[in-house]
């Protein structure tokens, strides 16, 4: 053992002495938020970096390739940089944290503390139309995880450090250290205590600080409200609130699609042409879809929409207000195209920007389209509903709209947009549930059965691990064997009263229990005569090890009333699952769970 685990060593020990697990937790919380935040500033700072060395004087003179071949180029370096040196997945920041804690109690591979700090503003930076959010949250979030470990905290407490990492990571984006709070409870699930709450609040200051440090008064969205909000404006809102509603369904259907569609290629640089031309060329005639897109939801913001369509596919100024307002709804269209693109072709991101993107110019298009129909009378403040729009599909597409009213009443400075944002994060979020049963985040998840909520008991259910409910313990049976053989091999060797019967490739193949032959095991007569396959007979369920949860395995014991089923795992016999184990490890799970 080296000088440095002999000291960490006695430190640990030292620590368990003097520092309650309690007061542990809420320094390393602290701790946390400092390293989140740092991360959010590293990742800013390279795409930054990136933007003012592919924005000289001389790519200026090249300024239409510049939209279609950096893209490529940038997706080019990402794929070679994940397959030799990385050489491990990447992953998509806020999904691959979700699963880690629905599925690896909260553990989280050491290469994601780096991996998307590389990745992610090279992805941004060359043009992906995709944010940063969610590699900040997903670095933030492995850092609390390996932090964890290295002081070998339990599970509980591991899960909390990455509320808390994705908390941190949220608050130094947007220097909104509330929302960054309800974003961390909303998004990951977390019971929301004072045991968690202290944790998630000293993260989120802490991270803010280091943004305020690092960053100064700097702030990713710039707004300021110029028009009060007035009772006359409910009735639009509400139908904002529908508009985003379907807005976010068309975002989560065409994200959805795209990612299905690229799921049909193995090859890595198949996805990168078919991706990278793709997003090329849709860049290269639509230039606001480079990038993240924080200016042109910045001059959104302002009004100042002549900054947004200065680059157009008509290469001219615009002052048509419906040729406009039809290029404000090709953004709208197009942008999640290009997301999905970037992610399709092997990028780095997340949709926490894309999201923004669409929001604020879905609220401004409407403010737009009511304003210049002449149907109404009444004017809106196009600022203000491209704000309250931001809020709307964050509602819908995140599913998050606690997250989306507190973000916005932050960002704003105030609360006097707080209920038109309830309005319109209310009804976008009931709407698109409907149709969207889960976020963009958690959709492979929930599919899969494997995604974490607020509902404890199937929480608990989906921690179990499979593999430790399998029991292996069985005398295999085979259907040319007599019934001598199973009583002399089986019978007489098993402390079990059932026994598979399989095929020579382990086919399974049915079910041969002490009760089916029980009036026939000790006549001797019949030891030659009768063999397995005139004996044996089908279960009264399978459990495929891919495919079923232990929540539907759960449901096929109360739907059988058996007390063991099989288990399939590629189609081959594995073992069984007793419900008696089931239970035993669902109540010591339940221990851990509550603790």
């Amino acid at each position: 053992m080296n000088q440095s685990k002999i000291l960490f060593t006695k430190f640990l020990k030292w620590r368990y002495k003097n520092i309650s697990n309690k007061q542990f937790t809420n320094i390393a919380s602290a701790v946390i938020g400092l390293l989140a935040g740092l991360g959010a500033v590293v990742l800013k700072n390279l795409v930054h970096f990136i933007k003012e060395i592919l924005e000289g004087e001389f790519i200026k003179e090249i300024h239409s390739a510049f939209y279609f071949i950096f893209p490529i180029i940038g997706l080019l370096l990402v794929l070679i940089i994940i397959k030799y040196i990385i050489r491990k997945n990447v992953g998509h920041g806020i999904p691959s944290t979700l699963y880690a804690i629905s599925k690896l109690k909260g553990i989280m591979p050491s290469h994601q503390m780096w991996a998307s700090v590389i990745t992610a503003p090279i992805t941004v930076g060359f043009g992906g139309s995709v944010g940063l959010e969610g590699p900040t949250v997903a670095t933030g979030a492995a850092l609390g995880s390996n932090f964890a470990r290295l002081f070998h905290l339990n599970q509980t407490t591991r899960t909390l450090l990455i509320g808390a990492a994705a908390a941190g990571a949220m608050s130094s984006i947007f220097k909104a250290p509330i929302a960054a709070i309800v974003f961390a409870v909303e998004i990951f699930s977390l019971e929301l205590t004072l045991a968690s709450m202290i944790p998630l609040l000293l993260a989120s200051i802490t991270a803010v600080l280091t943004s305020y440090f690092f960053l100064g008064d700097e702030i990713l969205l710039h707004f300021q409200i110029q028009d009060k909000f007035s009772l006359k404006d409910v009735l639009f809102y509400i139908l904002l609130g529908i508009s985003s509603a379907g807005a976010s369904i068309y975002f989560s259907k065409v994200y959805f699609g795209i990612g299905d569609f690229f799921k049909r290629f193995s090859n890595p640089y198949q996805r990168l042409i078919i991706g990278g031309v793709l997003l090329g060329i849709i860049v290269y005639f639509i230039p606001p879809l480079f990038g993240e897109g924080y200016d042109t939801i910045n001059n959104i913001l302002k009004g100042s929409i002549d900054e947004v369509l200065t680059n157009n596919i008509f290469h001219s100024v615009i002052e048509d207000i419906w040729v406009i307002i039809a290029l404000l709804v090709g953004l709208i269209l197009f942008k999640i195209v290009a997301t999905s693109l970037t992610f399709g072709a092997g990028g780095i991101g997340g949709v926490f920007a894309p999201t923004l993107f669409t929001g604020s110019i879905t609220g401004y298009v409407f403010a737009l389209i009511i304003n210049y129909s002449h149907i109404f009378n009444h004017k809106l403040s196009s600022t203000n509903f491209a704000m309250v729009g931001m809020a709307g599909l964050m509602a819908g597409v995140l599913q998050a709209p606690l997250t989306a009213i507190f973000l916005i009443a932050e960002i704003t400075g105030g609360y006097e947009l707080f209920v038109p944002l309830m309005i319109v994060a209310s009804i976008s979020f009931l709407i698109t549930k409907r149709f969207i049963p889960h976020n963009i985040y958690a959709h492979e998840l929930a599919k899969k059965g494997e995604l974490i909520t607020h509902d404890k008991d199937k929480n608990v259910l989906m921690m179990l691990d499979i593999d430790k409910l399998i029991e292996t313990n069985f005398i295999l049976l085979y259907p040319e064997m007599t019934l001598g053989d199973v009583v002399k091999n089986a019978v007489a060797k098993s402390p079990r009263n059932h026994f598979p019967v399989v095929s020579e490739e382990n086919d399974f193949l049915g079910i041969l229990t002490i009760n089916d032959i029980r009036g026939i095991m000790f006549n001797t007569e019949m030891y030659d005569t009768i063999t397995v396959e005139s004996l044996m007979h089908e279960g009264l369920d399978t459990i495929y090890y891919e495919k079923d949860s232990v929540e539907e395995i759960l449901n096929k014991f109360k739907r059988t009333g058996a007390w063991n089923l099989v288990v399939l795992k590629n189609n081959k016999y594995s073992g069984f699952i007793s419900k008696s184990r089931l239970l035993t490890a669902y109540r010591q799970q339940l221990i851990n769970f509550t603790k």
